[in-house]
C-alpha cells in the first residue's frame, strides 16, 4: 500500500500525466485519490486513482525547477499563485468565514451564527438542525453553510432533499445567491438522466450535486443506489417529515445520515412532540447526544440545534425594514345568508346535534363524519356538495340500513347545490375585501386566498373571475393534485413583478416552504384550518424575512344564526388568536397543543366542538409551554439560553487578488490571445459600465456549465452569452429586475460573480496549466534579499487540511543558502505584502535555475518552524478527537448494561463507526511546498 505525502491542492503524476488532487478518501486497501487533469491530454478530466492499483508520484518540493516570468506585471505568477490557493482547502478548524458573506444574501448576525455553529471545530463533523421559526431564512443559512463546506474541501458531492413543491425555489436560491449549481431530479429530470445512463448505472453517481424531492427519493427503487453512495454533505429540508420511525421518509433520512459527512436538517417544526422521535432526529446528527436508554443530553443538543423566531432579540434587532412587522390579524365575522343559515340549521339539528339522538350516518365512524360535513360547509357550498356526492357514491344503493342517511344526504345536497350558484355571504365578503385592498383587473395589488378544499378553490376562481372581471391568467389555482412542474411554475410566476397573477387561490400545498412574499403582503383565510400548525404555515408564506410591507392577514368566519354553530365559530376564531400569540412569544404555534401533527390537531378541535369543551383545556398558554418537561420546553430553554450573536470573523482574502473580477480578467488575458474576440482566439469578453461583463463560453467552459439549472441555461441562452454581475449591488439589482414587469424569466439576466462561480473555477484550472511539472516562478522584488514563499499544511488521515500556514524564508546572502531567516504569516496576502513583488515586470529573471538551491534550502528550513506552528494546531485537534472518543466510550460502557435489543445493537454499531471516523480525523502528516521565489536588485 502506497503512503503518500499529498493533500488537496498537491500536484501528482499518474500514468505520465499531471493531476491536481481535489480530495482524498480512505479505502480498505489504501486511499482513493480524487484528481483533476492539468496537462493537455487530460485537462478538464476528473478521475479517481487508488493507491492500491496505481503508482501515484507526488512531486518533490525540494526539487522544484525555478523558471522566469516575463508576463506583464508578473501576471502569470500571480494567476498561478491565486489558482493554487483557490484549489487549496481552508483548514477545517478555521473559524473565520471566507465565502459565506460574499454571496447575494444579507449577512445578518443571527444567520452567520448558525453558520459558525454548524462549522464548530469541536464537532466531529459539521452537523446541525436549523430549527428557526418560519420566515427567518433557513435556505440562506443552508447556502452559507454549504458555501463554506465547499471552500473547506468538504462539499464536492452534495445531496439536497426537499418537498417537491420547493425544489425549484431551493435550486434557484442556491444558484443565484451562492453560485452552487444543483441538478434538479424532479419527474422530468429523472427521465432525462435515465435516457443518458445504462439501466444498471447509479443515477446518483452521475452528477456531483443533486436536488431531489423526498417523495421521489424514498422509493424502494432507489434504496440500493443510495446505499452505495457517499456524500460530503446532505441537506434534508422540512425534516419534520422524517421523524416517524416507521415511515419510508425516516428510513431514507437514517440511511443518508450514515452516508454523509456533513448533515443539515431544516425545519420550523422539528419534532412531533414525542421525545423518542426528536431523539431519533438528534441521533442522525450525533449518536452520542442521546444516551443508550434514550435520554437527550441537553448540553450536546444545544450545540446541534439552533432555534430563533421573529421576536428573538438577536433577530428583531437586525431585521428592521427587511421584515415589516405583521399587522394585528383581522378576524371578520360574516353573518350568513338565508341559504347558508338553512344549511347550518340542517347540519345542526340532523347531523351534529341530532334532535332524534343519533345522526343518520350509517357507517362505522358516526362521530367523525358529521364534522367532515361541517368542515366542508365552512369551506364553501361547493366543498359541501362534493363531500355529499362522494358519500352518496360510497353508500351505494338504498337499503333499510342506509335509507335514512341517503334521504338526509339528498336534502343536504340539494341545499348545497342551491348555495353553489346562490348568495354566499362569506364569498361576498371576500369580493368586498379584495376590492377594498385594491385588487382589480388593472391593478398591481395581489392577494393570496387560502382554502382547504379543491372544490372551494375552483368555485372561488370561477366566481371571482366573473365578479372581478379578471382573466384566467389573473386568477390562478394551486393545489396538490397539480404536477410538480405545474406547481413550481405557478409559484415562480407569482414571485415576478411581470406575472399576470393578481389572486392566487391556493390549497395548503403552498402553506409549507413556499415563498409568496416578494410581490404580495395580503393573505386571506377563506376557511380556517382546524390546526394551529397549518395556520402558522399559511401565515408564514407572506410573513417572512424580505417582506417590505406589513403583512395583513384576514380571516373570514361565516357566522350562522344557529346557536351551536355560533359557539363553534367562536372556538375557531380563538384558534387564530392563539396562533398570533404564539407567533410573538414562541415562533412555534404547534407547541401550544403539543400534537405536532395536523390531523391530530384537527381531531382534538373536533372533540372540543362536539363535546362543547373549553378550548383552553386543549391549548396551553405560552408560559405553560416553557414550564413543561417535554421537547417543546427543551427548545424554549435553548432559545432562552442562547448566547447573543457575536460579530463573525471574516477572512475574504484567501488569495492574492483583491477581487474575483481582477482575477478573471487577468486569466482571460493570459489564456487567450485576444479575449475580446470570438473563438478560437477569445471568448468575446466585454466589460460594460455599471459592474456588468459578458463572455461567450468556450467549448470546455460550456461543458462545465451543463450542470447549471436547465431552465436558466435555456431561458437566458447562457451558452451563447453569459452575463456576469461583478458587484453585489449590481447582482442584487439584476435579481430584483428579474421579478419586474420587463422580465420574461425569474432567472437574472446577469449572474453574480461570487467566489465559487464555475467560471472562476474554470479560470483557475486554465491558469494552473501555465507551469510545467514541478515548476515555480521567480519574480523581482523591491526587497534587497532573495526569498522563497513556502506553504505548509497539516492534514488528517482523510487527507483533509487541519491547519495551514505560510512562511517567507529570506536569504540575506543568496550564495549561502544555509543562512536564512523564516518569517511566519497568517495568510498568503500578508506574505505577498512582505515579499514586495514589483508592480512592473522589466523582463524575466536572468538565470532562474541558480535559485533552485534556495528552494531546497527553504523547504528544509521551513520544516522545523512550520512543524512548531502546526504542532499547537495538531494538539488542539487531538484534544477534540480524544474528547469525542471519551464520550463515545462512556456511551458504550452505559450501553453494555442494557438489554441488547435490535435497536440498541444498531446504535452501538453507529457509535463504533463514529469512533473509526474520529481516528481518521487525527493529524497524519505535514506537507511543505514552495510557491514563489523573489529576487532583489536587478537580477
Amino acid at each position: 500500500m502506497q503512503e503518500l505525502p499529498i493533500a488537496p491542492g498537491s500536484i501528482v503524476v499518474v500514468r505520465d500525466e499531471e493531476w491536481l488532487v481535489t480530495q482524498l478518501e480512505p479505502a480498505s486497501d489504501g486511499t482513493f485519490v480524487h484528481v483533476q487533469g492539468l496537462t493537455e491530454l487530460v485537462r478538464d478530466t476528473e478521475a479517481i486513482f487508488s493507491t492500491a492499483l496505481d503508482t501515484i508520484e507526488p512531486l518533490d518540493p525540494a526539487k522544484a525547477e525555478v523558471v522566469g516570468d516575463d508576463s506583464p506585471a508578473y501576471r502569470r505568477s500571480r494567476l498561478w499563485l491565486e489558482s493554487t490557493m483557490r484549489k487549496t482547502s481552508v483548514p477545517l478548524a478555521d473559524t473565520a468565514l471566507t465565502v459565506a458573506t460574499r454571496g447575494l444574501a444579507d449577512t445578518l448576525d443571527y444567520q452567520l451564527s448558525a453558520v459558525r455553529q454548524a462549522l464548530d471545530p469541536d464537532k466531529l463533523r459539521p452537523r446541525i438542525l436549523l430549527a428557526d421559526a418560519v420566515g427567518l431564512g433557513k435556505t440562506l443559512e443552508i447556502g452559507m453553510i454549504l458555501s463554506e463546506l465547499v471552500r473547506r474541501g468538504r462539499g464536492e458531492r452534495i445531496l439536497v432533499v426537499t418537498p417537491k413543491h420547493v425544489l425549484e425555489q431551493m435550486q434557484f436560491e442556491l444558484w443565484t445567491r451562492f453560485a452552487l449549481p444543483f441538478v434538479r431530479l424532479d419527474s422530468t429530470g429523472i427521465q432525462r438522466i435515465r435516457q443518458k445512463l445504462p439501466a444498471n448505472r447509479n443515477p446518483f453517481a452521475f452528477y456531483k450535486r443533486i436536488i431531489v424531492s423526498i417523495d421521489t427519493l424514498k422509493s424502494d427503487r432507489y434504496l440500493a443506489h443510495l446505499e452505495k453512495q457517499h456524500w460530503d454533505a446532505v441537506v434534508i429540508d422540512e425534516s419534520h417529515n422524517v421523524t416517524n420511525s416507521s415511515a419510508q421518509n425516516n428510513r431514507l433520512a437514517r440511511l443518508l445520515a450514515t452516508r454523509s459527512d456533513a448533515l443539515i436538517l431544516a425545519s420550523a417544526t422539528p419534532h412531533n412532540g414525542k421525545a423518542e422521535s426528536f431523539a431519533e432526529l438528534i441521533r442522525m446528527l450525533e449518536p452520542s447526544a442521546v444516551t443508550p436508554d434514550g435520554e437527550l443530553v441537553e448540553d450536546l443538543v444545544r450545540g446541534l440545534v439552533i432555534r430563533r423566531h421573529r421576536h428573538s432579540p438577536e433577530v428583531s434587532s437586525v431585521v428592521g425594514a427587511d421584515w415589516a412587522e405583521r399587522l394585528e390579524p383581522e378576524n371578520v365575522l360574516v353573518p350568513a345568508s338565508a341559504i347558508e343559515n338553512e344549511i347550518a340549521d340542517e347540519l345542526d339539528t340532523v347531523w351534529l346535534y341530532p334532535e332524534t339522538g343519533t345522526a343518520p350516518y350509517s357507517g362505522a365512524n358516526a362521530k367523525l363524519f358529521p364534522w367532515t360535513l361541517a368542515k366542508a360547509f365552512l369551506s364553501s357550498p361547493a366543498a359541501l356538495a362534493e363531500t355529499v356526492k362522494n358519500r352518496v357514491r360510497t353508500v351505494g344503493a338504498s337499503t333499510t340500513t342506509t335509507r335514512r342517511e341517503l334521504d338526509a344526504l339528498a336534502r343536504l345536497g340539494e341545499m348545497a347545490s342551491r348555495a353553489v350558484d346562490g348568495e354566499s355571504a362569506k364569498y361576498d365578503a371576500l369580493v368586498k375585501h379584495l376590492r377594498d385592498i385594491g385588487v382589480g383587473r388593472k391593478s398591481t395589488m395581489r392577494a393570496v386566498v387560502f382554502a382547504e378544499r379543491v372544490p372551494t378553490l375552483h368555485w372561488l376562481r370561477k366566481r371571482l373571475a366573473t365578479d372581478l372581471k379578471m382573466s384566467e391568467e389573473q386568477i390562478v389555482v394551486l393545489h396538490g393534485q397539480l404536477s410538480d412542474e405545474k406547481q413550481q411554475a405557478v409559484v415562480e410566476s407569482f414571485k415576478q413583478e411581470s406575472s399576470p397573477i393578481r389572486v392566487l387561490v391556493t390549497g395548503d400545498v403552498a402553506s409549507e416552504g413556499v415563498n409568496l412574499h416578494l410581490q404580495c403582503h395580503h393573505l386571506i383565510h377563506f376557511d380556517i384550518p382546524w390546526s394551529l400548525i397549518r395556520i402558522e404555515q399559511r401565515n408564514g408564506r407572506i410573513d417572512r424575512y424580505g417582506q417590505k410591507h406589513r403583512p395583513r392577514i384576514t380571516t373570514l368566519l361565516l357566522n350562522p344564526t344557529s346557536d351551536n354553530f355560533a359557539g363553534d365559530i367562536r372556538v375557531l376564531k380563538k384558534l387564530m388568536e392563539k396562533e398570533h400569540e404564539a407567533h410573538r412569544a414562541l415562533g412555534d404555534a404547534a407547541s401550544l397543543m403539543g400534537k405536532y401533527d395536523v390531523d391530530a390537531e384537527e381531531r382534538a378541535i373536533i372533540r372540543v366542538l362536539a363535546e362543547k369543551r373549553d378550548l383552553d383545556a386543549e391549548i396551553r398558554d405560552v408560559e405553560q409551554v416553557a414550564e413543561g418537561d417535554d421537547v417543546a420546553a427543551l427548545l424554549a430553554r435553548l432559545m432562552a439560553g442562547a448566547a447573543p450573536s457575536t460579530p463573525a470573523v471574516v477572512n475574504d482574502r484567501t488569495g492574492v487578488y483583491a477581487t474575483d473580477l481582477e482575477f478573471l480578467r487577468d486569466a482571460l488575458d493570459e489564456v487567450f490571445i485576444t479575449p475580446s474576440q470570438p473563438a478560437p482566439n477569445g471568448v468575446a469578453w466585454k466589460e460594460h459600465g455599471g459592474a456588468l461583463a459578458e463572455l461567450t463560453p468556450s467549448v470546455d467552459l460550456a461543458a462545465r456549465l451543463s450542470v447549471l439549472p436547465q431552465s436558466y441555461l435555456s431561458e437566458r441562452r447562457v451558452n451563447e452569452k453569459l452575463m456576469l454581475a461583478t458587484s453585489t449591488i449590481r447582482g442584487n439589482e439584476r435579481l430584483l429586475e428579474a421579478r419586474s414587469d420587463d422580465s420574461s424569466s425569474l432567472w437574472p439576466d446577469a449572474h453574480y460573480l461570487s467566489p465559487l462561480h464555475p467560471v472562476l473555477d474554470w479560470a483557475s484550472d486554465r491558469a494552473l496549466a501555465s507551469l510545467a511539472r514541478n515548476q515555480i516562478f521567480a519574480v523581482r522584488s523591491d526587497r534587497e534579499d532573495a526569498a522563497v514563499l513556502i506553504h505548509g499544511s497539516l492534514t488528517n488521515k482523510r487527507g483533509q487540511v487541519v491547519a495551514s500556514s505560510f512562511l517567507v524564508v529570506s536569504f540575506p546572502d543568496a550564495d549561502n543558502p544555509a543562512f536564512n531567516l523564516p518569517t511566519p504569516h497568517a495568510s498568503v496576502a500578508s506574505a505577498m505584502e512582505d515579499l514586495q513583488v514589483r508592480a512592473t515586470n522589466t523582463g524575466a529573471v536572468a538565470s532562474p535555475k541558480q535559485y533552485e538551491k534556495l528552494v531546497s534550502a527553504a523547504v528544509a528550513a521551513a520544516r522545523n518552524p512550520m512543524a512548531d506552528l502546526e504542532r499547537s494546531a495538531g494538539q488542539e485537534v487531538v484534544r477534540r478527537v480524544q474528547q469525542w472518543q471519551h464520550r463515545a466510550q462512556r456511551w458504550e460502557h452505559d450501553a453494555e448494561a442494557l438489554v441488547q435489543h435490535a435497536a440498541l445493537r444498531s446504535r452501538r454499531s453507529a457509535i463504533a463507526k463514529e469512533q473509526e471516523l474520529a481516528a481518521e480525523m487525527l493529524p497524519a502528516q505535514l506537507l511543505v511546498r514552495p510557491l514563489l521565489v523573489t529576487v532583489g536588485g536587478n537580477a
